[in-house]
């Protein structure tokens, strides 16, 4: 049961209602859709007047458009759905290698895209940003509604400031600030794990959209992890919770952490990692900058025996990391996302076993699986931050 909070509850208005109602139609016709008027009001339950007057609303707005449906024999039906093709949000996902910029329609299609390096100095990574929102911005007929931005590190998503991201260390980097004064466009921040738990929520695979309570571990340079309670992102106090990252889980990682340390669990279970086994016991000379963690990946997939061991070892240690995480928190689900996840069918029984051997008592079974987003994980985490509101009801 929860204790009601003062402090941020609204008292329910006329006005409030009526957001509600229009989130639960959008949300029909974004999840059943085509779907005609009559079915809306039966499944809701609302007075066909009230779909019909909110689904006016929503097409003058341009976020729903009316289609026809298959005639059974005569005047084919007029059925709803999203809007589509019509570019609203511009997501930026920043990560340690590289920084891509997208626009999308409401269902979260990509219609451009940009993709550079990430600089490690923040201005200029910061003037490439600002360059590529405005041409996506110039290319979509200045239809965009907002931007999203994910970043690799602590962030207030109050202010829109990166407190610090690691591996670069940058600090008190104004995101928000910065993007709106360029564009003029609202702006959002948020951290990594974060958005890419929000676009499980939303976009993820159906075995995760009624679940209400589960942890996303986002597999990079680091290891980051995402929390969803009751549905909603949870952040804690100035955006630090969910930096299991950097909790020990041992001592002598094949890396350090970006912090320095050989004892937190990124250290022993990033790609940057499973590259260091790799390149410790292959027998073909390679040597880390030679390969990157897709060519691991690719090199398992075809029956490398050194990329299979290094990639399996790496999914032991994210499963001691995650058997923590289950008993601390209990959650629902489990999603691994990140590039190691398309190597699920290597690396799954491995992490599983891991997370069996180190749970200290018996406790409820935890469905763990590979996200279906993968490395669209951030993109699609970006764009969430200005989709997802749109269709999330009023707290």
């Amino acid at each position: 049961m929860k204790r009601l909070n003062l402090k941020k509850t609204n008292v329910v208005r006329s006005d409030t209602l009526r957001s509600i109602n229009r989130r639960i139609v959008l949300n029909y016709i974004r999840e059943s859709g085509p779907i005609s008027r009559s079915e809306i009001a039966k499944q809701t339950a609302l007075q066909r007047s009230t779909v019909s007057l909110i689904v006016n609303e929503l097409r003058k707005e341009g976020m729903i458009k009316e289609v026809y449906g298959q005639s059974s024999g005569g005047r084919p039906p007029i059925l709803l759905s999203l809007q589509t093709m019509r570019a609203v949000a511009l997501g930026i996902a920043m990560t340690t290698i590289n920084t891509t910029v997208v626009t999308s329609d409401l269902t979260g299609a990509i219609i451009q895209q940009e993709e550079f390096p990430t600089d490690p100095d923040v201005d200029v990574t910061m003037g490439r940003i600002v360059d590529a929102a405005k041409r996506c911005i110039r290319h979509s007929g200045e239809t965009i509604e907002g931007i999203g931005v994910s970043v690799p590190g602590v962030v207030d998503t109050e202010k829109g400031v990166a407190l610090f991201v690691p591996h670069f260390k940058w600090r008190d980097l104004e995101i928000r600030k910065i993007l709106e004064r360029e564009t003029g466009v609202p702006v959002q921040v948020g951290n990594d794990a974060n958005s890419a738990a929000l676009a499980e929520l939303w976009f993820g695979q159906s075995e995760v959209r009624e679940v209400r309570d589960f942890i996303m571990v986002l597999v990079e340079e680091g290891v980051g992890t995402g929390i969803v309670y009751d549905g909603q992102i949870y952040e804690g106090k100035g955006g630090t919770a969910g930096e299991f990252g950097h909790m020990t889980i041992g001592q002598g990682a094949p890396v350090s952490c970006a912090t320095g340390s050989r004892e937190c669990w990124e250290a022993f279970a990033s790609e940057r990692a499973a590259l260091a086994r790799y390149a410790a016991i292959s027998t073909n000379g390679s040597k880390p900058k030679d390969i990157n963690i897709e060519k691991l990946i690719d090199l398992a997939l075809d029956g490398d025996k050194a990329a299979i061991e290094s990639i399996k070892q790496t999914a032991h240690y994210l499963g001691v990391g995650i058997a923590n995480i289950i008993q601390g928190m209990g959650p629902e689900a489990v999603i691994v996302t990140g590039a190691l996840a398309r190597a699920w069918t290597l690396i799954g029984d491995e992490l599983k076993a891991a997370v069996e051997e180190c749970l200290c008592r018996e406790y409820h079974s935890t469905l763990i699986i590979a996200s279906t987003l993968g490395k669209e994980s951030a993109i699609m985490g970006a764009l969430s931050l200005i989709l997802a509101p749109k269709f999330a009801p009023v707290v």
